[in-house]
C-alpha cells in the first residue's frame, strides 16, 4: 500500500508532517510518498532521523515501487490557506498538493493525505478524483470525542452550507460505511441533527430528510439534539454544513475554555494544587481525549478516493494518525463499500438534471 502525503500543507509543514511520516511507515506497513520541495523535506527527513529515503525514480511506473519505506516526489509549488481554493488549484499545476492527489488518480498511491487548506483540499479531491456515483454534494466528516470512549462522526462539518434532503441521506450511508469500516463501528447508529426528538420536529430541510433516513439500508435512530451529539448513544450524525461546523467550532471552543478553567481552579492555592498533582494522570488522558489530532482528520467523503484532511496545526501525532486512517480505510475498502451502497437506493428524482 502507498499513501501520498502532501508534505507541504499545515502550519508545522515540512518538518511535522515529515516527523509523522517517518513514525508512521516504522511499522512496515506502507510506504509514504512526501511530495514537496526536495530540499527542505531532505533536510526535514535528516532532523527526523528518518533511517533511509529514496528519490522518486523518474519515468517509472508508479506499479513498481515497493509498498515500504519513505519516498520524496519533487513539487515546485505550494498552496496556502490564504489563497482562493479553486484559483490555487486550477492555477498551481505543480502544488504539492496537486501533485500527490494526480498520484491517486493513476493509482500509483492508494490514498491522498494532507494538513493543508481543507477548501484546496475538497477542491482538488473533485477536480482530480471526482465524486462517488449517486453522490451530489462531497461532505466533510469529523469525529468528536463522546461520553461513553471512542467518538461520533459529524456530517457534513463544513462543505456544503445549503444542503437538501437527498444530500443528508447520502452523507447518512457514506458516514454509516466510513464509521463501520473505517472506525471499527459494529451497526452504526445513525441520527439526524435537529431541534427535538420528535420526527415532526424542525425545519423543512429536517423533516424531509428523515423521511429519507428511514428507507435508508442503514441503522437510523432518529433525530438528535445538539446536547446528545457527545452523549455516545449516535455514531453518526448528519447534517447541513452551516449547522456542522458551528458544532465543530463550538466543541473545539468548548474543550479549550474547560481545560483552561479547569487549569485556572487547579492552582488557585496550595490544596487544590496538591490535588492537582495527584490527578494529573486522569487530566492528561482527559487533554488527549478531546486533542482532535488524536482522530486521525477528517476523511472527505463523496469524494472517488480516500482523502483525509488532519487538522491544520497538526504536529507529528496527528499526521501519524491521519496515515494510519488512511490505511486503514483503504484496507477495509471503504470506497468499494460506499459506492456499493449507494447505489442500492435513489434519493432524488431530478439529479441528472441538476448536474
Amino acid at each position: 500500500m502507498r499513501l501520498a502525503l502532501d508534505a507541504m500543507g499545515g502550519d508545522y509543514a515540512p518538518a511535522e508532517v515529515v516527523r509523522g511520516a517517518v513514525e508512521a511507515t516504522g511499522s512496515g506497513e506502507f510506504a509514504v510518498v512526501l511530495v514537496g520541495r526536495p530540499e527542505e523535506l531532505e533536510g526535514a527527513l535528516r532532523a527526523a532521523g528518518a533511517p533511509a529515503w529514496h528519490q522518486w525514480p523518474a519515468g517509472q511506473a508508479g506499479e513498481a515501487l515497493p509498498d515500504t519505506g519513505l519516498w520524496v516526489l519533487p513539487a515546485s509549488e505550494v498552496i496556502t490557506n490564504h489563497e482562493p481554493p479553486a484559483q490555487a488549484v486550477r492555477h498551481k499545476k505543480d502544488a504539492s498538493m496537486n501533485v500527490a492527489m494526480r498520484l491517486v488518480k493513476d493509482g500509483t498511491c492508494d490514498a491522498f493525505v494532507s494538513a493543508g487548506s481543507t477548501g484546496a483540499v475538497m477542491t482538488a479531491g473533485l477536480l482530480t478524483l471526482g465524486r462517488l456515483p449517486g453522490v451530489d454534494r462531497a461532505g466533510i466528516g469529523t469525529v468528536l470525542p463522546t461520553a461513553k470512549g471512542g467518538g461520533v462522526l459529524v456530517l457534513d462539518s463544513g462543505a456544503n452550507m445549503d444542503a437538501r434532503p437527498e444530500h443528508l441521506a447520502q452523507y447518512a450511508v457514506l458516514g454509516s460505511v466510513y464509521a463501520e469500516l473505517a472506525l471499527g463501528v459494529a451497526n452504526p447508529r445513525v441520527g439526524l441533527l435537529n431541534v427535538g426528538t420528535e420526527e415532526a420536529k424542525g425545519n423543512e430541510l429536517t423533516r424531509q430528510a428523515y423521511g429519507l433516513l428511514q428507507s435508508l439500508p442503514i441503522n437510523f435512530a432518529g433525530n438528535v439534539e445538539g446536547n446528545q451529539i457527545h452523549s455516545g448513544d449516535f455514531d453518526v450524525v448528519v447534517c447541513d454544513g452551516f449547522a456542522g461546523n458551528v458544532v465543530l467550532k463550538h466543541t473545539e471552543g468548548l474543550a479549550l475554555t474547560l481545560m483552561s478553567m479547569i487549569k485556572t481552579e487547579l492552582t488557585a492555592g496550595f490544596v487544590s494544587t496538591l490535588g492537582a498533582l495527584m490527578a494529573r494522570g486522569a487530566f492528561r488522558r482527559l487533554q488527549k481525549t478531546l486533542d482532535p489530532q488524536e482522530y486521525g482528520g477528517a476523511p472527505m467523503l463523496g469524494i472517488d478516493g480516500v482523502v483525509i484532511k488532519c487538522h491544520g496545526n497538526s504536529r507529528a501525532r496527528g499526521i501519524y494518525n491521519g496515515l494510519r486512517l488512511a490505511a486503514r480505510a483503504v484496507a477495509r475498502g471503504a470506497v468499494a463499500e460506499m459506492r456499493r451502497r449507494l447505489a442500492m437506493f435513489s434519493t432524488g428524482p431530478n439529479r441528472s438534471q441538476e448536474e
